[in-house]
C-alpha cells in the first residue's frame, strides 16, 4: 500500500488549516497525519455504500461470510448515485446522512476500514471505533452531487446490483475533495467549530 501526501498551507478567514492530497487506500500512519478541519483530495479507489449494503454486510459477516471487497485500509462513501448522463461514469453522487450507518460502522471499522464519507453528526461509539482503529470520518459537500461526480472517473458496481442505486461501487476518483471532520485522536470538527464561534 503506497501513500502520498502533498501538504501546503492553506489560510482562510485567518485561521490555518492544511490541504492535503492523499491516494486511496491508505495506511495507519497517513491517517494519524490527518486534523480534524483538514481540507484533503482523495485520489485512487473508493467504494460506496449506504444503508441496505451496510445491512447486507453485517448479516453476510453475522453468518460467517466474506465481505464483497476487502476493506481494510481502504474508505467507504455513504452514496447512492442518480443516473449517469450520457458519456459520463456516474450521476449526481452527494453524500447521504451518516447516522444511518452508524450502527454498523464500528464493526466494519474493527475489520481494518480506514476511512467513511458522509455528512452530519455521528455516535459516540463511532467515535470510540474511530480512535480504536485510527481511522478517519471525512465529510463531503452535501446539495453538490454534480459538483462531486466530477471527480469520479470511473464507477463499476460490484455487489448487491440487485439494490440499484444502493449497490456497492467501485469507484475511481481524482482529487475528491473532502474535509476531515473526526480524526484518530477523536477531535470532531463539528464540536470546534461551534466552540470556535460561541461566546465565552
Amino acid at each position: 500500500m503506497s501513500d502520498t501526501i502533498d501538504e501546503k498551507n492553506l489560510t482562510q478567514s485567518g485561521s490555518s488549516n492544511e490541504q492535503l492530497h492523499i491516494e486511496v487506500p491508505y495506511s495507519k500512519e497517513t491517517a494519524a497525519r490527518l486534523h480534524a478541519g483538514d481540507y484533503v483530495y482523495l485520489t485512487g479507489t473508493i467504494y460506496t455504500a449506504r444503508d441496505a449494503a451496510h445491512k447486507r454486510m453485517y448479516e453476510t459477516l453475522e453468518g460467517g461470510g466474506e465481505l464483497p471487497f476487502n476493506i481494510e485500509g481502504n474508505v467507504i462513501y455513504y452514496m447512492g448515485p442518480s443516473p449517469a448522463r450520457e458519456g459520463r461514469p456516474i450521476g449526481s453522487a452527494g453524500p447521504t446522512t451518516a447516522s444511518r450507518m452508524d450502527k454498523y460502522a464500528p464493526r466494519l471499522l474493527d475489520l481494518g476500514l480506514a476511512g467513511m464519507i458522509g455528512k452530519g453528526k455521528r455516535t459516540e461509539q463511532v467515535k470510540e471505533a474511530v480512535v480504536r482503529n485510527n481511522a478517519v470520518y471525512f465529510a463531503a459537500v452535501g446539495g453538490a452531487g454534480a459538483l462531486l461526480s466530477k471527480a469520479i472517473k470511473k464507477s463499476e458496481v460490484i455487489a448487491y446490483d440487485d439494490l440499484g442505486t444502493e449497490a456497492i461501487r467501485k469507484l475511481t476518483v481524482e482529487d475528491f475533495p473532502v474535509i476531515v471532520v473526526m480524526d484518530t485522536e477523536g477531535n470532531n470538527l463539528y464540536e470546534t467549530a461551534i466552540k470556535a464561534y460561541c461566546r465565552e
